[in-house]
């Protein structure tokens, strides 16, 4: 379930909404003469950009795999790893 919370966090980081938030409205980021801590958000968050449509597969894919898995416990066919 933890990958699962960081696949989600990762793709919603990802998201164009977010990159416009935290980079949008400027012209230059280094126009003062140092990086800002913006910029490096802005650049972080491309960088989950780029890969936002794999995240968005892999997130989803591991949401079912949890939902199964959580299914399969609670129902009693699976035996509970936390309890080993």
């Amino acid at each position: 379930m933890v990958v699962n919370a960081g696949l989600l966090t990762a793709y919603t980081f990802g998201c164009h909404s977010w990159r416009h938030l935290v980079g949008g409205r400027l012209d230059c980021f280094s126009c003062a003469g140092r990086v800002s801590p913006r910029h490096q958000l802005w650049s972080w968050s491309s960088w989950l950009n780029a890969r936002h449509m794999g995240f968005a597969w892999f997130s989803l894919a591991w949401v079912v795999l949890t939902d199964l898995y959580i299914y399969l416990v609670s129902s009693g066919r699976l035996p509970d790893l936390n309890t080993w």
